[in-house]
């Protein structure tokens, strides 16, 4: 109770800053004053700085809960402000929808970004900006990324490294045999997709890799999450990583760490549609809402086993090439075996998925069935009626009924047809009891 009232104020504390921040630019922003710009400056300034040394002073746990109750534009501000040491560790704490949303990044601009490049220092992970030829005269790089690059992008990268590089376009709808090989030169080629799972889409995304000598390649058409976790990783721990298969092995550790716990989300969807399906009754308009979540999950499910069966592709190729030392080798087996834990899973949500299917759609067909019940009950009430009716239609029923005034006639007409209708629905009720009735002794019988 006591950290929940904690979090509360904390959480209070950077929404009143975040507001006060809006409030003051807004105020500047209606100032005709001059140097108008350097005051917002300092104004704005002077509040991220009382922001971020709050953020600085909480715990990773809270920052991570504060980060889930913001909106998206106060999260972006609040995560600009938390030190690089420690985003690898909120990132760990935050929820996966959280997670994609702040390590996903905008396509890069400028060539310094399109390109990254990575070597070893003091046994981490550092980025290095290259901007020219001589900028690598005195870099030994075992990573090298490649984001959405264009093709003067990749003809920039290609005649500095000395690689051929393929378009991030021409990744998919590859042959199978196409996606894993080895060139004369001794380049290792790897085409394999990644699981890419938000809150409003799923997908793979094809990323294809080059192994030249001790350097890795990596080309893709957009930024993924397992990627930037990896780059936090790797720079947060010495010895994470010791040279460029290492990069790629844990890559897609991270991609099978990423799938894994995006079944987890999946299991906890499923469940809630769960408890709706296991209601007594259900309306048409819920049990279409019902099926399109989980044909939602289904397609998630799908995508999470055809990207852990390429990633087995691609690792068993890897042991295959012997290509591996005898420590990546274990930890290859380990991935691997990972991945066999994941298909038990997949195949368990396919069958509860189709159960979870089967059940909304008999609620459909009883809801049906109760439809055509109602209508079978209304014509067989209103069939001696019509009958009724007809015969007062005719000719024959006004001449009987001459000598009688007509509102009389057709007054008694009317209650009569009432009258039968009502006695034929009670008929009918009573006899649906009765059926009823025999069921129910018939069980207990």
């Amino acid at each position: 109770m006591a950290e929940q009232e904690n979090l509360q104020e904390h959480f209070i504390a950077v929404q009143n800053l975040l507001s006060k921040q809006k409030l003051v630019e807004e105020l500047v922003h209606r100032q005709d004053m001059p140097r108008h710009d350097l005051v917002e400056s300092l104004v704005h300034k002077q509040n991220l700085a009382e922001l971020q040394r709050l953020i600085g002073r909480l715990p990773t746990s809270v920052i991570a809960r504060i980060l889930e109750d913001l909106s998206e534009e106060d999260r972006k501000t609040v995560w600009a402000l938390v030190h690089d040491v420690r985003k690898d560790e909120i990132l760990l704490e935050v929820s996966d929808d959280v997670r994609v949303e702040l390590v996903s990044e905008p396509k890069p601009q400028e060539q310094s970004m399109m390109v990254r490049v990575f070597d070893l220092h003091e046994g981490r992970l550092r980025q290095i900006p290259i901007y020219h030829h001589q900028d690598m005269s005195s870099v030994k790089p075992i990573w090298v990324d490649l984001v959405t690059p264009e093709e003067e992008e990749l003809a920039w990268a290609e005649e500095m490294f000395g690689v051929k590089l393929p378009n991030p376009k021409d990744l998919t709808d590859l042959e199978t045999s196409a996606r894993f090989y080895v060139e004369d030169n001794e380049e290792v080629h790897l085409h394999s997709d990644f699981l890419l799972d938000r809150e409003d889409e799923s997908r793979n995304v094809a990323v294809a890799f080059i192994l030249k000598g001790n350097t890795l390649f990596s080309v893709r058409s957009e930024e993924l999450p397992v990627f930037r976790l990896q780059r936090l990783r790797a720079r947060a721990q010495a010895g994470y990583v010791t040279e460029a298969k290492d990069v790629l092995l844990d890559l897609y550790a991270a991609d099978v760490e990423y799938s894994a716990n995006a079944l987890e989300d999946v299991y906890a969807r499923l469940e809630e549609v769960g408890r709706q399906v296991f209601r007594s009754h259900m309306t048409n308009a819920q049990a279409a809402k019902i099926l399109t979540t989980i044909s939602e999950e289904e397609d998630v499910n799908g995508r999470i086993r055809r990207n852990v069966l390429d990633t087995r592709n691609a690792l068993s190729f890897l042991m295959r090439s012997k290509l591996l030392s005898n420590d990546q080798h274990n930890e290859t087996r380990e991935i691997l075996r990972d991945i066999e834990s994941l298909d038990g899973h997949t195949n368990f949500l396919f069958n509860k998925i189709n159960f979870q299917m089967d059940a909304t759609v008999g609620f459909l067909n009883v809801n049906q069935n109760i439809d055509l019940k109602r209508l079978t009950i209304i014509s067989v009430v209103f069939m001696p009626v019509n009958v009724l009716a007809g015969i007062g239609g005719m000719s024959e029923f006004s001449m009987m009924t001459h000598a009688i005034p007509w509102p009389l006639a057709y007054g008694s007409f009317i209650i009569a047809m009432i009258i039968i209708g009502y006695m034929t629905y009670m008929w009918l009720k009573a006899f649906e009891d009765r059926s009823i009735k025999g069921q129910r002794i018939g069980k207990n019988g």
